[in-house]
């Protein structure tokens, strides 16, 4: 299998010092460069608000400043890769604070979209709409509630509430075609991981739940190797389907052949492409493909280090 160069690694190292912002430099240096999960919490609370949810562009299509539930997902996915387990933690504690108060919390649903995104500069999918329950299914939903039910106590509000979506949204994955797109996918596997690494073994069948996330999985990726190029769609990466991974038998051919994928299209610059676009706002999306950049370095050199191609 081909393996990143040392002159190709050295070229994105210093695309990132150059060009990331603090936290993914931080992120950075903890996944290549033994830095610490504590330089990367620091950096991580300054998106956080007084409320406990996080906004400021820490979704870098979104530049709104206050607390919205997609920013707070990214946060837990964050924490998620730093193997935070700690429930006393001021980030975790916060952010169970701010999902408590009910904000952006509608029908069983926490907003993908919000209204006060239309306030600020934005990728066009994150402008607030009446459809936007039906438009994102339970993306972010149910991810937060696999964290609710990993940190938060079992007495509280908070964790009876999570129970009562769980119970609704499994029922619809497991029984219905209603969850289709990626990131709901990415969610509910999410979900998964959060309740079994919990212990929280009473809300589905875990063969069947599995069963389901690898049928969803294999659908999903797409097929099309040479629409991967420059078309917005889903490859094994988006799931992180490596030899560690429980998908990864069923998706071998397609995932050993994204590393030679991601070798090959690595830029002279020492970055990958980003394969979507907003409409508006040019000068801030100028900035945010930037961080768009190096989020996909992570990603992909963390795909790249699960199969020792690094």
């Amino acid at each position: 299998m081909d393996k990143l160069s040392k002159e190709q690694f050295v070229q994105i190292r210093n695309w990132i010092y150059r060009n990331a912002r603090p936290l993914d430099l931080a992120r950075w240096r903890y996944h290549f460069e033994k830095g610490t999960k504590e330089e990367v919490l620091a950096a991580l609370v300054a998106y956080q608000n007084s409320d406990g949810g996080f906004g400021h562009a820490l979704e870098a299509d979104s530049w709104n400043i206050n607390s919205t539930p997609i920013q707070t997902w990214c946060a837990t996915e964050i924490l998620y890769e730093l193997e935070v387990t700690d429930k006393n933690n001021k980030i975790v504690k916060g952010i169970l604070k701010y999902l408590d108060s009910k904000q952006d919390f509608k029908k069983g649903y926490w907003l993908a979209a919000t209204p006060s995104n239309n306030d600020y500069p934005h990728a066009p999918w994150w402008t607030y709409g009446e459809n936007v329950i039906e438009n994102w299914g339970y993306n972010p939903t149910i991810a937060l509630v696999g964290f609710i039910l990993y940190f938060e106590d079992k007495e509280t509000k908070l964790y009876k509430l999570a129970l009562e979506i769980a119970e609704k949204a499994v029922d619809l994955f497991l029984n219905t075609d209603n969850v289709e797109s990626m990131h709901q996918i990415a969610c509910f596997i999410r979900f998964y991981e959060y309740c079994r690494k919990a212990g929280v073994t009473e809300l589905f069948n875990t063969d069947m739940m599995l069963d389901r996330l690898k049928q969803k999985v294999k659908v999903t990726i797409g097929q099309d190797k040479e629409a991967w190029k420059d078309t917005y769609l889903c490859k094994p990466s988006q799931f992180m389907v490596t030899p560690k991974s429980v998908f990864y038998m069923d998706n071998k051919e397609l995932s050993d052949y994204e590393v030679s994928f991601i070798i090959d299209t690595l830029s002279s610059e020492g970055t990958w492409s980003i394969t979507w676009d907003w409409a508006d706002y040019p000068e801030q999306w100028a900035i945010s493909k930037n961080w768009w950049k190096a989020n996909v370095i992570l990603k992909n050199l963390m795909y790249l280090k699960d199969f020792n191609c690094l």
